[in-house]
C-alpha cells in the first residue's frame, strides 16, 4: 500500500539511509522528492533509488511530509526560501543538530515542527532515533510520523535540549571504535587468524562485552576486575581526557542557544 508523498530538502547520507531503511521495509509511497544543489549527489542517490524524483525546491517544500536533510550552516538560507512554499499543515522534520524548532519556527508559518537526531545504524533498520516535537504538533500527525519512522529502528520522543547530547553519545558513537575494530582485525590477521575468524571474534566478544557490562549486575570496578591484564590499560587516562576534550568541545559548539 502506498502512502502519501514525501520529500528531502538535501539528498546526501542521512537522506540516503533513510531511503534504504525504507526500502528494506519495502515501505513505497505515492511519490518521493529530492531536491539538492549537488548534481553528483542527486545522481548517486538516483543510482541507488532509481524510484526517487529529482525536484526543485518549491515543488519538495509543497509537499505533506518534509525532510530538512541540511547542514546545519545553510539550514536558515533555505528555510528563508521556503517559508512561503511551505503548508500550514505541513509535517517538517528536522535531521540536524544545533538549529533549534523556535528558528525554524521563525521562519515558517507551521505548528508541525520536529526534529530527530538519525543514527547511520537506521540503514540496516536498527537505528536509535531520539525526536521531539513543537507544542502544539498535531497528534494524529504525529502517531503517523512516528509509525513512519519506526520503519529506521527505535524511535523514541526527548526533550528537545537533550538531541545534542544523543548526537555525540548515541549517533557518532560508531566513529569512535569503526577504526578500532578494523585495525584489530588486521592484527588477527598478522597473528594467523583469516579475516573471517577475527570479525567473527569481534562481533560475539563485543556481544558478550556488552551484556557484562549492561546486564550483568556487576558495577564498573568489578566487571573490568574479570579480566587482569589491559595491555592498553596505561593509556587510558590519555583516552579519556581526548574523549572530554572532544566530544565537551564538539557538544559546546552544535549546542543549539534557543
Amino acid at each position: 500500500m502506498k502512502t502519501t508523498p514525501l520529500s528531502f530538502i538535501g539528498g546526501g547520507r542521512i537522506t540516503r539511509i533513510i531511503l534504504q531503511a525504507f526500502a528494506n521495509k519495502s515501505r513505497t509511497f505515492e511519490k518521493v522528492l529530492v531536491y539538492d544543489i549537488n548534481i553528483e549527489v542527486l545522481e548517486k542517490l538516483k543510482n541507488q533509488f532509481p524510484e526517487v524524483h529529482l525536484a526543485s525546491l518549491e515543488e519538495a517544500a509543497c509537499q505533506s511530509t518534509v525532510f530538512l536533510a541540511l547542514h546545519p550552516p545553510v539550514i536558515m538560507e533555505t528555510l528563508e526560501k521556503m517559508k512561503l512554499l511551505v503548508a500550514a499543515e505541513t509535517c517538517v522534520i528536522s535531521l540536524a543538530p544545533k538549529i533549534s524548532i523556535k528558528k525554524i519556527q521563525s521562519k515558517l508559518k507551521c505548528k508541525n515542527i520536529a526534529r530527530m537526531i538519525p543514527n547511520a545504524t537506521s540503514y540496516i533498520n536498527q537505528g536509535y532515533n531520539p525526536i521531539a516535537f513543537a507544542c502544539g504538533f498535531d497528534s494524529s500527525q504525529r502517531a503517523d510520523l512516528m509509525g513512519l519512522l519506526s520503519n529506521t529502528g527505535t524511535t523514541f520522543e526527548v526533550k528537545e535540549e537533550q538531541l545534542e547530547a544523543y548526537a555525540l553519545i548515541s549517533a557518532m558513537l560508531p566513529t569512535y571504535f569503526w577504526f578500532q575494530w578494523k585495525e584489530l582485525i588486521s592484527l588477527g590477521s598478522q597473528m594467523g587468524l583469516t579475516p573471517h575468524e577475527s570479525s567473527e571474534a569481534l562481533v560475539k566478544t563485543l556481544e558478550g562485552s556488552i551484556d557484562l557490562m549492561f546486564k550483568s549486575g556487576l558495577d564498573y570496578d568489578e566487571v573490568t576486575d574479570l579480566i587482569p591484564v589491559k595491555p592498553i590499560g596505561e593509556h587510558e587516562s590519555e583516552i579519556r581526557e581526548i574523549y572530554q576534550t572532544r566530544l565537551i568541545g564538539l557538544f559546546e559548539k552544535i549546542k543549539p542557544l534557543f
